[in-house]
């Protein structure tokens, strides 16, 4: 995979706790931001996919097996 170094401007408070995250993973700070991105952009994907398939079921309905006909009555289903 290629990369690309960015420049990064953080409040440096959040900039010193985020160097502790990182020690704690054993990780760099870049290594920890590069998981945190990855980790976003999966789950943005993901998202999308799921959208995708659910607008598909919609426009294209759900096959219920009744060939577009009722074997009922709603008399039969509710008593009186």
């Amino acid at each position: 995979m290629e990369h690309q170094n960015i420049t990064l401007s953080l409040p440096k408070d959040v900039l010193r706790r985020g160097k502790h995250l990182a020690i704690d993973e054993q990780t760099s700070v870049s290594g920890l931001l590069t998981r945190i991105l990855e980790d976003l952009v999966r789950e943005e994907d993901s998202y999308q996919e799921a959208r995708q398939r659910h607008f598909a079921v919609l426009q294209n309905g759900l096959n219920l097996g009744t060939s577009g006909t009722m074997g009922w009555r709603r008399s039969d289903l509710h008593e009186r």
